[in-house]
């Protein structure tokens, strides 16, 4: 129970994690604690929809359990990043990001874009296109966080191209009472107080039967960056709450139900990117940029036991509501008053249904269906202001908004999948799979909105009434895609203690349709014609690997050397007049590169983790019009570091006859990229206001934690040396301010409690 909670308490965010925290027993249990600290772990993941150990898989796979997200201080997407090899966290805010993995990216905001990293909470896909917020989940009680890298369109679908990340959250135990309490406070910077409480309880209610499980959290931030347009400082605070019940009902041995609701809100009061020339920490916009988000699921999984196979079927129901509130006057150099108030909400139906073969014969196989429909509606409001609308005598609107209109899209994805594996022998099994379906959106304008003259009176400073024009019901184009993605791998196990693989596996994202597809510039008519949209893209992934233990289990080690070749590339980008965003597609890049993950134990009581990723992408299939349109050039590298990687020390000791301490150091490393391609979209060979490279930078994290029989106390600092270098660069002109930074230098202790 000690080691437990000692790994609840470290607060090293560390890279590499792919085995479980080493057990450790109470100081007087000497012999089976020896023979458990001095051997990694076992991992047992249900990435292929199936139970099986981790080194069993042909492809790359980062774990992480709550003991070591709780360890390292990982409340969110935040921490993910560094602790899987090749990926990065773009991150504009909070409730607004992005993964890139394998360099599989071409700029890190992907506006109207699917996002090329899949995203699930259990069954349920909540990964999104780039300029939609996606709401930060807590992870707090979570079984598992699965990041699985490379496609993985046969078992997860269209949105999955380059990887997808799973959050398993934990299910409830009928056989014991459970409960634990995890606080968190700390100072960010100079006086920024930072708090986060989580609290979760297992309530067996007939035993081997029923029970319930209920987890809550809240999160109170304040922030570190000052908004001088709106003359508030630390104005990038963030307030979070929310929590889950789940229900498991077991009536036989043969069948189980699961009944969840969650509920989480998150409210970041301002976004957290800065403008450097403004001064350190320092933004700009005439009110806070507001990325809020609102989820509720409510999902039933049914599981039945067969004679020879187990049934799954996976209902969930989502609703999201969220709001987009962002200045835009950064597009006319703060020249007029202009923002987009936008109020959207989802609602996501998602069923998934699967038999899965049970183990121990030649052959495993899993056979499955899956249906996704979503129906969103945004509410789209430009303003101006009341100050500026006085100032320039401009009048006729209602209120300070120029144009107002709602719209909606309906979008849908079904898909028959299977997957076979057939083992010649204990040593050499073969896999194959296959996943056929389409995937389909269209969108609709409603009637009633308006639009008017604004920004032509405004931008060339014409006072006097503005002419007000109705919008009529519109119904776009139907986009859609059908076609099959696979999978194929073959495994071998040359010794019991390593296995190799190759694998070839393919990926896809749904063609896109430009909302204002076909129009042209009212402010420049010389500027392109927005292009009616952008067809599907795919890849295909060539990749070899090894996952092995050595000395006896106390060196353990992943190793993946893979090729990427992505065609039909789709790429956003923004008309230079008006800033309208668009998608189109461009011939083709490839990514190739190297990860590795390392954990040894060198001595009792020590434990070394290493992971990195060397990664080399570009674009090698461009023509002339593709370059002109979409601002890209033959060798233009995608939006991901050369090398990016970590390093963590731990030391576990008996520091009293009843206490346990664990004191750890990790550094972290991420190289520089581009924030997007380097021309104007429309302006063949001039480079971009917007083009610019994140910086290279290494971060280092440390803690120290006491943990007695039941409660435990640790110290800690994230980002020791205040490294304030710029890890996100945004690709659009509009906003003010475009640069990520890292946060600074947090101090503060844990306490964390379980009975």
């Amino acid at each position: 129970m000690r080691a437990i909670l000692l790994a609840s308490a470290c607060a090293v965010a560390v890279a590499g994690a792919w085995t479980p925290v080493l057990a450790q027993t109470a100081p007087n249990q000497n012999e089976e604690q020896e023979q458990e600290v001095t051997s990694v772990g076992e991992v047992i993941v249900t990435a292929t929809r199936r139970s099986e150990r981790i080194q069993d898989v042909p492809l790359s796979i980062t774990t992480l359990s709550q003991e070591e997200l709780t360890e390292k201080g990982i409340v969110g997407y935040e921490g993910l990043a560094t602790e899987t090899p090749g990926v990065v966290l773009n991150r504009a805010s909070a409730n607004f990001n992005n993964f890139t993995a394998r360099g599989i990216a071409t700029n890190g905001y992907n506006a109207n874009l699917q996002s090329t990293v899949a995203i699930y909470i259990d069954e349920l896909p909540i990964s999104s296109n780039g300029n939609s917020t996606i709401l930060d989940p807590s992870l707090y009680d979570v079984e598992r966080i699965e990041f699985l890298r490379g496609p993985q369109g046969t078992l997860f679908g269209s949105g999955s191209l380059a990887g997808a990340l799973r959050i398993l959250t934990h299910a409830p135990d009928p056989n014991a009472f459970e409960a634990s309490f995890l606080g968190d406070i700390g100072v960010t910077g100079d006086d920024s107080l930072r708090q986060r409480y989580n609290g979760m309880v297992n309530v067996p209610l007939v035993e081997d039967k029923l029970a319930l499980r209920v987890v809550g959290f809240l999160r109170d931030e304040e922030g570190y960056i000052d908004n001088i347009g709106t003359g508030i400082e630390n104005s990038n605070a963030l307030e979070s709450w929310g929590g889950r019940a789940t229900l498991l009902w077991e009536p036989t041995d043969r069948l189980a139900v699961q009944l969840r609701y969650s509920h989480e809100e998150s409210d970041p009061q301002d976004s957290s990117l800065v403008n450097p020339t403004l001064g350190e920490d320092t933004r700009r916009s005439d009110r806070p940029d507001r990325f809020s988000g609102e989820m509720t699921n409510y999902n039933l999984t049914v599981d039945y036991q067969f004679d020879g196979a187990n049934l799954t079927s996976s209902s969930t129901w989502s609703e999201y509501d969220a709001l987009f509130y962002v200045d835009l006057a950064g597009t006319f150099a703060q020249a007029i008053a202009f923002a987009l108030d936008a109020d959207a909400s989802d609602e996501t139906f998602v069923q998934e249904m699967r038999l899965v073969s049970d183990p121990g014969g030649r052959f495993d196989w899993v056979l499955g269906g899956f249906y996704f429909e979503r129906r969103r509606d945004v509410a789209f409001n430009y303003r101006s202001s009341p100050e500026f609308l006085a100032a320039r005598g401009i009048t006729g609107l209602p209120d300070e908004y120029y144009q107002r209109f709602n719209s909606y899209s309906i979008s849908h994805e079904q898909a028959l999948f299977g997957q076979l594996t057939y083992r010649f022998n204990d040593d050499l099994w073969v896999t194959g799979g296959l996943r056929y379906g389409s995937t389909d959106i269209q969108g609709f304008t409603e009637a009633g909105g308006y639009n008017s003259n604004y920004l032509t009176n405004a931008l060339f400073g014409i006072p006097g009434p503005l002419t007000i024009t109705p919008i009529a019901a519109a119904e776009g184009v139907k986009a859609e895609e059908t076609g099959p993605s696979y999978r194929a791998s073959v495994s071998w196990r040359p010794t019991p203690s390593l296995t190799t693989y190759a694998t070839v596996a393919t990926g896809f994202r749904g063609p896109i349709v430009n909302a204002q597809g076909g129009s042209v510039s009212v402010l420049d008519p010389t500027d392109l014609v927005i292009p009616l949209g952008a067809d599907s893209d795919e890849l295909i992934s060539y990749e070899v690997g090894l996952k092995g233990t050595w000395m006896d289990g106390r060196l353990a080690a992943n190793l993946a050397l893979y090729y990427i070749d992505w065609n039909d590339i789709q790429v956003q980008a923004n008309r230079t007049s008006d800033q309208i965003q668009f998608a189109t597609n461009i011939g083709g890049a490839y990514s190739r590169g190297i990860e590795f993950e390392v954990r040894a134990i060198p001595a009792d009581g020590w434990t070394v983790a290493l992971n990195g990723a060397l990664n080399e992408a570009e674009v090698d299939d461009l023509s002339a019009e593709e370059a002109a349109i979409s601002g890209a050039v033959l060798g233009a590298r995608l939006a991901g570091p050369q090398f990016s990687g970590s390093m963590t020390v731990n030391y576990n000791f008996d520091i009293f006859q009843t206490a346990e301490a664990n004191a750890s150091m990790s550094v972290i490393h991420v190289g520089d990229f581009p924030g997007s391609f380097p021309n104007t979209p429309g302006q063949p060979g001039v480079i971009s206001p917007t083009y610019d490279w994140t910086e290279e930078y290494t971060v280092v994290n440390g803690a120290f934690a006491v943990a007695f029989d039941q409660v435990t106390v640790a110290a800690y600092v994230e980002n020791l040396f205040d490294d304030r270098s710029i890890n996100y660069v945004h690709p659009e002109a509009f906003v003010d301010g475009k640069y990520g930074v890292n946060r600074p230098r947090t101090v503060g202790v844990r306490l964390g409690y379980t009975f």
